[in-house]
């Protein structure tokens, strides 16, 4: 084989290697995309806060609250690491919790306001 030969393999194999991960983890892969687009869920959560408690649902904040526990979780267990899920998903627990907060604090702890 000739040393240009081998070269053009090694540039061949790089070139393979760059395509792999973009398809894996880049702009071209649902491992990008899909936690992108959750970002929404928590700006919602976020705009939610200036939505008074008692309009806030029980089943919907635990809902977002237990999937950023989990998939938090689960995106350091998976190989390679998805940083970008991972940060979605601390965000969503995160904001699940405080609306959570604010719903218990107004049904539980609010004081009784005579008519």
């Amino acid at each position: 084989m000739t040393r240009a030969r081998v070269g053009s393999q090694r540039g061949e194999a790089a070139r393979e290697k760059v395509e792999m991960k973009f398809y894996f983890m880049g702009s071209g892969s649902v491992h990008f995309w899909a936690p992108t687009f959750k970002w929404g869920i928590s700006i919602a959560n976020i705009a939610d806060f200036a939505k008074p408690p008692e309009k806030i649902s029980y089943p919907q904040q635990v809902a977002v609250t237990c999937t950023g526990v989990i998939w938090s979780r689960y995106s350091m267990v998976i190989t390679p690491k998805n940083w970008n899920l991972f940060s979605v998903n601390v965000a969503m627990a995160g904001t699940g919790l405080y609306q959570l907060g604010r719903k218990i604090r107004q049904d539980y702890f609010a004081e009784v306001q005579e008519a």
